[in-house]
């Protein structure tokens, strides 16, 4: 396997007593070694959730019902073997040595992941004698030595600190640092600069960027910041209600998206020229209910391109390569005779 993960048709549904809820519903992509992969999308699109199911974290009420997770898990130097992370026990002993170890994970909101009854020192020195054969007096020195290496001044002070006791930054900074502390294979960020300011949010992706080259790592960002994108991303998954809706490096995302959501965020980012008294472009309607079933398109109840009688019969689109390296879910795009310059002559038909 090339790819350091591929993720074939992965369905995570939630079981409640009202429903199911759909939050990932057939996703396909893959993270290449050393680049960055960015997923982006509306808050809801199932963006968390993919990465909760990658890591095996996911809530009692949640499941991974269909597909596959192919991790490329190294085992040795030179070595590795190909693990689907969707089909093994989450408590195994080869998920335990995984999670934390060989993939780690930057949650949203550090406040809340981090504990506040446990120093950063004790959180950061149980994330390393979890995987690594170390004295405690050694894991305390390694610790110590992350702290510094993400940028947090005083770091054999700071180590018995706790949380609460931390600016947003200094916080952000520590969870890097205990993800990062056993050289991961990939590191999946969900947010990481959510509630930050604006520069602190451009010291952080730094940081992130500075230590993936130092480690030869492969990252997974996950925002809905299209400026993060094109500052971290080579390639671009965008999702819409748990699928992938369009796939391909950020060159092409950002001058020639061919989805119609992807073309309606990218309208809605707001521009320095925008004259003044403008309104700000937005997407129309919301995100339906998460119970509701929507027939084929999930975007078709908010898309200005959408047919009558195409987009919103049958299944969802399937995510098809239209050119190298560049997949779209939209049949405005991959059927035959259908694309947007012949959309006015299909609904003189319809």
């Amino acid at each position: 396997m090339e790819n350091v993960l591929e993720v074939k048709g992965l369905k995570t549904y939630f079981k409640f007593d009202e429903g199911i809820v759909r939050a990932v519903d057939g996703v396909d992509f893959h993270i290449k070694p050393q680049q960055t992969l960015g997923i982006v999308g509306e808050s809801g699109c199932g963006k968390s959730v993919t990465a909760q199911s990658i890591m095996r974290l996911l809530p009692r009420t949640a499941g991974i019902t269909d597909g596959e997770i192919l991790f490329q898990n190294p085992i040795g130097p030179g070595q590795s073997e190909i693990v689907d992370l969707a089909k093994i026990d989450e408590e195994s002993r080869t998920m335990l040595d995984i999670r934390g170890g060989k993939i780690a994970m930057i949650f949203q909101e550090p406040m809340t992941a981090l504990s506040p009854v446990h120093s950063i020192g004790a959180q950061l020195s149980e994330a390393i004698l979890l995987h690594q054969a170390l004295s405690k007096r050694e894991a305390r020195n390694l610790g110590i030595e992350m702290l510094s290496k993400v940028g947090i001044p005083r770091a054999e002070e700071r180590f018995d600190d706790f949380s609460y006791q931390l600016s947003g930054g200094l916080r952000q900074r520590a969870m890097i640092a205990i993800a990062l502390c056993n050289r991961p294979v990939l590191l999946i960020a969900d947010e990481p600069t959510t509630a930050l300011d604006v520069t602190i949010q451009a010291q952080i992706l730094r940081l992130i960027k500075e230590l993936q080259a130092e480690y030869a790592m492969s990252v997974m960002i996950i925002t809905h910041d299209l400026g993060v994108i094109a500052k971290m991303a080579n390639e671009v998954a965008v999702m819409y209600r748990g699928r992938v809706v369009e796939f391909a490096d950020v060159d092409t995302i950002f001058h020639n998206p061919k989805h119609p959501y992807t073309r309606a965020l990218l309208r809605s980012i707001p521009k320095v020229d925008t004259p003044r008294g403008e309104r700000l472009l937005s997407i129309r309607g919301t995100v339906p209910e998460p119970f509701a079933q929507v027939p084929g398109c999930p975007f078709h109840p908010r898309c200005d391109l959408a047919i009558d009688g195409l987009c919103n019969v049958g299944d969802p689109p399937a995510l098809e390569e239209i050119q190298l390296n560049h997949k779209v879910a939209c049949v405005l795009e991959t059927q035959d005779g259908i694309t947007k310059e012949g959309i006015a002559d299909v609904n003189a038909v319809h």
